[in-house]
């Protein structure tokens, strides 16, 4: 009997790692080329970061201590909440600005092409210029976790690499809910970042300032403080406040988890609700 013949490599499916490189690659180098924008726009970045919490640090030279915590204590929940937000608004910033593509009807042409919508979506724009703000999370992360007293372990150097994944993770899933809810909200794209951006404000100051009600709120509803603010309680030893222990630095991962299950259940139904720009 005879052999048949293998499909020609240009015959066999694409797999989806495939079209994430070809997008995300695409998107890239299209940047890329551009030198000197690329530059000023990652210097923007930096410079917007240094600002940000050049508002921290004019508070901690008044009060001394923030939410209990000291300047380089303060610096370790910055630069990690930084650096997280950052990885997931490079990813997954697009996202929430679905309602653009809704109304202008360029949704339908997303959804002919043979790639997930969420991916080509989430490619639209990879903007390099979000790497400013990832390098000077990651540089002040590590310099302020060293001064601040880290003492490392296994498990805490474990947690150290896994806390900055786990809350891109975590953004990333608040980016794509944002998306979905705009199936139903058609302009509410300032609606949804109330919770990615106003997210990134809460990740970025420590938990304990804020009142019990919202602290319950930016930690059940919208896990904000799982992000930055609980893992540094984990990494330097400290005493969290009410609601937020220390040992809840460690439930990122799981929370990013449950974040991703509510987020691709809430995209899957927009999807299917769809039913094109004139309604």
């Amino acid at each position: 009997m005879a052999e048949r013949p293998r499909p020609a490599p240009e015959d066999r499916p694409v797999s989806t790692a495939r079209m994430v490189r070809t997008l995300y690659g695409s998107r890239i180098r299209s940047q890329a080329s551009f030198r000197t924008s690329f530059v000023s726009d990652v210097l923007g970045q930096v410079l917007i970061v240094a600002v940000e919490f050049l508002e921290l640090w004019v508070i901690l030279t008044q009060v001394g201590v923030l939410g209990g915590m000291t300047l380089t204590q303060v610096a370790v929940v910055y630069g990690l909440g930084a650096l997280a937000f950052g990885i997931a608004d490079m990813l997954f910033g697009e996202i929430d600005g679905l309602s653009a593509q809704i109304r202008s009807g360029k949704l339908e042409v997303l959804l002919l092409r043979p790639a997930p919508v969420l991916l080509q979506i989430s490619s639209l724009d990879l903007s390099l210029r979000r790497i400013g703000r990832i390098a000077v999370g990651l540089a002040m992360y590590a310099t302020a976790l060293a001064i601040a007293g880290f003492q490392p372990s296994p498990p805490t150097v474990l947690l150290a690499v896994l806390a900055p994944l786990a809350g891109a993770l975590l953004f990333g899933a608040l980016f794509t809910i944002a998306g979905a809810l705009q199936f139903w909200l058609i302009d509410g794209r300032e609606f949804a970042n109330a919770f990615t951006y106003g997210g990134n404000y809460v990740a970025t100051t420590p938990g304990a300032v804020f009142a019990l009600p919202m602290r319950a709120f930016f930690t059940f509803v919208v896990p904000a403080t799982l992000v930055a603010y609980a893992p540094t309680l984990a990494l330097l030893g400290l005493p969290g406040p009410a609601l937020i222990p220390a040992w809840s630095g460690w439930l990122g991962l799981p929370a990013a988890v449950l974040a991703w299950i509510v987020a691709g259940a809430l995209w899957r139904a927009g999807v299917r609700r769809y039913t094109g720009a004139g309604g």
